[in-house]
């Protein structure tokens, strides 16, 4: 593979001006990031003279010393319960993905300083989020559980449905029978359904004096049955190590608890690796920094992918794949981390394409092309590369940068909607691992077809400078108007601003990440790290399945 020739010019005013934009979006990035993770120093006392810890202390006691966890979920219900004083910081759970005794684990943690560990809706989906991650990649989970159970204000957001609160205590038997291990401690309270989690995991231990397990509490029983009852009576770490034993231990402190988990974490049995190939991983031989001056400042910069591959990958070096065709995707293989991988991106900036004779066999101009639609030949490129991959057992990477399909008169001639389709249907069909960062747009089925949330993406990120919505805000609204013609000039310019508004507000990656359609929002030099933990978690799961799409139009 050839080292990448980087044409970038750093001490350009372009360049500049691109990271300084780029530094803006980030210091409101860290601010927010700062809101969510710092506690009421208060809060934190009170838990300390309690013997306990806050959740975010809990793993770090637990993860190996020096190593860096990654974090799926941080602005879980960002700016979304405003009825709720104070919100619901990271929804009242942290989720991290890192290394307990030198293994690969999820850890589930409930935040007691955020309405004692109740669960909403997002709660819900960002739980089913991390038995999804720990499934998917043969992880152990360990639950640290402290929780007060559903938020009973919020019932139907969370109980009845299939990816509701019961769907949680399905994935415990389900992982059960895929033989991953379940780790649970109970920290505090475990109430009601809430109970069923650690009762279902693989070891279940509780603290002296701090746990309490049980599917109703004291009020509840004394005013269903009558019954008075204490707490430690009911459901507390004696009664249910000595008499009930649904508990198998019991430790007099938390940090006794942090031993066990590592203590059971050393003692797992090593499993099978995926049939990936690895080599010895090589830094970018250009500065992963200077993807700050890259991306544009405006909707109509453009810049070119291949810049930001080289300050990704290992040795800044890559096969491009079918460089002369379909050159609105980028494909190419490289390694990243010391892993072989597939790259699919879209082209940032516009592309010329050779056309072919016309019916009588005369020459055509070659036709610009925007870099960021995918055209039908880009999808046919794509499509088997994706194949290639597959066949090859290279997990693949996507990075998105796309307004979508192309559209218009000759596009639907020349068959897009089939070329689209085959594209998508590839996609999901597809076994390997799949990682997926949004550099900046994506939109509409070109969200699809680059392996967005529907498709499966092993982890999902996106940039400050990611939006996500069916199509850009300004062309929707633009074509809402088309139909409302009985509107004055004054209402028009008015619906319109409004609509752009709403479209922005919602593509937003702060609105993406509150929702869980991404895991998070990442520093651009972030990103190959992220991507490398990605793939040594994929590494963890041998099973890939078999790679089959069945019958495609053609």
């Amino acid at each position: 593979m050839k080292v990448f020739n980087s044409k970038l010019d750093n001490k350009s005013n372009t360049y500049r001006q691109r990271r300084s934009y780029m530094l803006q979006l980030l210091s409101e990035l860290n601010l927010r990031k700062k809101q969510i993770v710092e506690k009421s120093p208060d809060a934190v006392a009170k838990l300390q003279t309690r013997g306990k810890y806050p959740a975010r202390e809990k793993i770090r006691r637990v993860l190996d010393p020096g190593t860096q966890p990654l974090e799926a979920g941080l602005f879980a219900a960002w700016d979304m319960y405003h009825d709720i004083p104070g919100g619901y910081p990271s929804a009242g759970t942290i989720v991290q993905i890192g290394r307990v005794a030198g293994k690969l684990a999820v850890i589930v943690a409930n935040d007691p300083l955020v309405k004692s560990g109740a669960w909403v809706e997002i709660t819900c989906k960002k739980n089913l989020r991390a038995q999804e991650i720990a499934m998917e990649n043969r992880l152990p989970i360990i639950y640290m559980v402290d929780s007060a159970g559903v938020n009973l204000e919020r019932q139907a957001e969370i109980f009845p449905d299939r990816e509701h609160f019961g769907r949680i205590f399905r994935n415990n038997a389900k992982m059960a029978a895929m033989g991953i291990p379940q780790i649970s401690v109970v920290f505090g309270f475990s109430v009601a359904g809430g109970a069923y989690l650690p009762s279902m995991s693989s070891d279940l231990a509780m603290i002296t004096e701090h746990s309490s397990m049980f599917l109703a509490g004291p009020f509840l029983v004394k005013a269903a049955v009558g019954q008075e009852v204490d707490m430690e009576t009911l459901g507390g770490a004696e009664m249910h190590n000595a008499i009930s034993g649904v508990a198998d231990y019991r430790f007099d402190t938390e940090d006794e608890a942090f031993a066990f988990i590592r203590n059971q974490m050393a003692m797992l049995g090593a499993n099978s690796r995926a049939p990936f190939d690895r080599i010895t991983p090589e830094a970018p031989q250009f500065d992963p920094d200077e993807l700050l001056g890259i991306l544009p400042d405006n909707a109509a910069g453009t810049y070119d992918m291949r810049e930001i591959l080289a300050r990704l990958v290992d040795g800044s070096r890559f096969e491009e794949y079918k460089p002369e065709f379909g050159k609105s995707i980028f494909t190419g293989f490289a390694r990243l981390g010391g892993f072989a991988v597939g790259i699919v991106a879209n082209q940032g900036m516009p592309v010329k394409r050779q056309m072919p004779p016309d019916h009588l066999g005369r020459p055509q101009p070659p036709q610009v092309q925007m870099g960021n639609v995918i055209y039908s030949d880009s999808a046919n490129k794509a499509s088997h590369f994706i194949m290639l991959c597959n066949e090859r057992k290279i997990p693949l990477i996507f990075l998105h940068d796309v307004t979508g399909f192309m559209i218009g008169k000759q596009a639907e001639n020349g068959g897009i909607i089939q070329d689209g389709a085959q594209f998508v249907n590839v996609q999901a069909n597809s076994v390997v691992p799949k990682l997926t960062v949004v550099i900046r747009n994506s939109f509409g089925a070109g969200n699809y077809a680059m392996c967005g949330k529907a498709y499966d993406p092993r982890l999902i990120f996106g940039w400050p400078t990611a939006k996500i919505a069916v199509m850009d805000g300004g062309i929707a609204a633009d074509t809402v108007l088309l139909t409302k013609k009985e509107l004055s000039d004054e209402e028009r310019q008015a619906f319109r601003k409004k609509l752009i508004d709403k479209y922005n507000a919602e593509a937003s990656p702060y609105f993406t990440a509150a929702r869980l359609m991404i895991d998070g929002i990442l520093d651009p030099r972030d990103t190959r790290q992220t991507l490398i933990a990605g793939l040594e978690m994929a590494a963890n799961n041998p099973e890939l399945g078999e790679f089959k799409t069945g019958v495609m139009r053609m």
